[in-house]
């Protein structure tokens, strides 16, 4: 209800204040002297992040006696999430990856050398104001002390002429994203809908026409699934802290992967992410349009655009499942601002791969194969088969995909799997011979 919301908002705050005034106190006290500086750090079980960030917090516990680490886990428990609001609200944050550390009236969200450093330096700097030798700390100065942690961060970064620093840490969530973006190509729906497109488009005899409607239709898909994947992606980010969010994650991934395992088997029958034959022939009519001598130029970039942004949402439901489980591993890590963009790019580029394949093929040869039932049945078995292994991760063990080796196997061993049950599938069901 609206009062308990409001009571809740204000409890939370409350509590910040009483912290601060406390702070005050002691800091008034014992001849003008704090007893500690309080640092207030949010984690989470499964956050690979969080559990790196934890032996750089016990060598600040062993280097600095007045420093007071207080932890406080908010994956597995709502105990703490009116705290972790009301903290964000007062540092003018917004309360959603982990892990994220208040001291000394700044704020940081995720984990890194920079990042290290900066609390360091605010650290010494407010040790320093308790012991009243401010001036004897120089902010741009991390110490001696930083400077070692930093040089073992460093290791996991490279120098890159021309490009510059790159964190080798990153490195298995972009082997994720390629992974993951690659099956999601591979998206039986999309294929269908680009080589029926081509396959009219070619009857023109136009590569001119051919490559207008296929550029187009490609690029509007594009930019709406990528709007797609940043709205999901801008909610998980926002409140995955919940534990009841990640366990929605996997179960959605979980109910895509199982749904599309059923259609190589028993196809259509039962719940069924395609495109629904109700909806085919408003699609098969937008594409005839275009097959208009008389639209040309910029009529026909229009047409194309209106048609592919309307075949682009009914997609959707088709091509959901991987976004939300990218999205979802993306925002665990605590990925934001340009480093998601960066990658949002990466995926969208790779998931295009496969059509950009496809359109190529038609635009050179202006032939176009029939995608047939068959295989959009194997495609979904091999797409379901990684949703479901993914779904079972992110339950189980989130920290695998922090592992490029583990996450290489993972792929290779399900669709090695998915291969095998096709085989199979495929001897038992042949007609016996004579």
């Amino acid at each position: 209800m609206p009062y308990r919301r409001l009571l809740s908002w204000f409890s939370g705050l409350t509590f910040v204040a009483l912290i601060l005034l406390s702070g005050g106190a002691q800091a008034q006290g014992s001849g003008g002297e704090a007893d500690n500086v309080r640092m207030f750090v949010f984690w989470g079980v499964g956050c690979p992040h969080c559990d790196d960030q934890k032996p750089f917090l016990r060598e600040l516990e062993e280097r600095y006696a007045e420093l007071e680490i207080r932890e406080f886990e908010v994956f597995r428990t709502d105990a703490h999430h009116q705290l972790f609001i009301a903290l964000s609200i007062a540092h003018g944050i917004e309360p959603g990856s982990v892990p994220t550390t208040f001291v000394g009236g700044r704020a940081w969200v995720g984990d890194g050398p920079q990042i290290r450093r900066e609390m360091e330096r605010t650290i010494r700097g407010e040790i320093a104001d308790l012991r009243g030798t401010r001036e004897e700390v120089d902010p741009a100065d991390p110490g001696p002390e930083a400077l070692g942690i930093a040089d073992l961060q460093n290791d996991n970064e490279i120098n890159i002429p021309l490009i510059g620093t790159v964190d080798l840490g990153v490195q298995p969530l972009i082997v994720t994203t390629l992974l993951v973006a690659f099956i999601d190509g591979l998206n039986p729906c999309s294929l269908w809908v680009l080589t029926l497109l081509l396959g009219l488009v070619i009857h023109s005899g136009s590569r001119g026409r051919i490559a207008l409607v296929g550029i187009t239709f490609l690029t509007t898909t594009a930019l709406i699934y990528g709007a797609f994947i940043a709205g999901v992606f801008g909610v998980l980010s926002y409140i995955l802290y919940l534990t009841w969010v990640q366990w929605v994650v996997a179960a959605f991934a979980l109910t895509f992967g199982l749904v599309n395992i059923k259609d190589y088997f028993w196809f259509r029958k039962g719940p069924s992410f395609t495109i629904a034959d109700s909806q085919k022939p408003g699609i098969y009519q937008g594409m005839r349009r275009l097959l208009n001598p008389q639209l040309t130029g910029f009529a026909l970039l229009f047409a194309t655009i209106v048609m592919a942004s309307g075949i682009a949402l009914v997609e959707l439901p088709c091509t959901a499942g991987f976004p939300v489980i990218w999205s979802g591993i993306v925002a665990e890590r605590g990925v934001t601002g340009t480093a998601f963009l960066i990658l949002l790019g990466i995926y969208l580029l790779v998931y295009l791969l496969i059509e950009l394949v496809v359109f190529f093929a038609a635009l050179i040869t202006l032939r176009m194969g029939k995608f047939q039932e068959s295989h959009g049945r194997n495609l979904k078995l091999v797409g379901g088969m990684i949703m479901v292994a993914l779904a079972l991760v992110l339950v189980t063990d989130p920290g695998l995909m922090n592992d490029v080796g583990a996450t290489l196997m993972l792929f290779i061993g399900t669709i090695a799997l998915a291969l095998l049950i096709m085989g199979v599938h495929k001897r038992v069901t042949a007609e016996p011979a004579g």
